[in-house]
């Protein structure tokens, strides 16, 4: 029988900085849960609101897959390896850690916030040369659908990481219905509702809930809102 661990959006940690408001799925910085500190190889889920002009100054991070997702707005990203790019909504960025990596995000807008989803995931290899990508994806090609926007492999949809894990993004009209089939056994899947109502199996969930669900090999997910958007992030179970 599966096993489940139902995350409500109320639930979560929260740290309102001013300039950045953050919610926290999982234990990190001042929030900390011992019963949140990860699901599997997915170590952080922060849904980050970054006001007008505002931003993160230079910090280290290593030896960890670090994924950004925005979904309103822009945000202006610098690295030690030389990099400077902006993504947008309908973009995703990957930095492996590895060695060690410093970066910067900043919101350059002077009139509007950005909202971004930032997702650390443990890696299977340690110490790797650090790396950057970041590609632009269609967004129409998850409309009634899943799209693969990460994956273990390189020369698969979307970026690549570290880890065996698989990431899907999802845009469904009311009353529509799918299955995603789990990639490799022993893996689970956190499923993260961006916006609207989606019932996986016969869990309800509202937006910003998130639900972890493994030793199963297939889960049911039926939208119950017009426009309901999920994000599914499959990661290995044991780390």
């Amino acid at each position: 029988m599966e096993n489940t661990v139902l995350h409500k959006a109320a639930t979560r940690g929260r740290a309102n900085h001013g300039w950045l408001n953050s919610y926290h799925t999982f234990s990190f910085a001042n929030y900390q849960n011992p019963e949140r500190v990860h699901f599997g190889a997915l170590r952080v889920l922060n849904d980050d609101t970054v006001a007008a002009g505002m931003g993160f100054g230079t910090h280290p991070h290593d030896n960890m897959e670090i994924i950004s997702i925005p979904l309103e707005g822009d945000l202006e990203h610098k690295d030690s390896m030389g990099n400077t790019a902006v993504i947008r909504k309908g973009d995703i960025q990957i930095m492996s850690a590895g060695t060690g990596i410093s970066h910067s995000e900043y919101n350059k807008n002077k009139d509007k916030l950005t909202k971004f989803l930032q997702i650390w995931v443990f890696p299977n290899k340690r110490n790797v040369t650090p790396r950057y990508d970041q590609i632009t994806l269609n967004e129409a090609d998850r409309h009634n659908k899943l799209q693969q926007v990460l994956s273990p492999n390189a020369d698969d949809e979307g970026v690549w990481i570290n880890q065996d894990a698989w990431f899907h993004m999802g845009k469904f009209d009311e009353g529509f219905a799918t299955e995603y089939n789990f990639k490799k056994k022993g893996n689970g899947v956190y499923a993260f509702v961006l916006k609207g109502d989606i019932t996986i199996g016969n869990i309800a969930l509202n937006e910003r809930d998130g639900l972890g669900i493994w030793d199963t090999d297939a889960i049911k997910i039926t939208a119950n809102s017009q426009d309901a958007e999920v994000l599914l992030m499959e990661v290995p179970m044991a780390l």
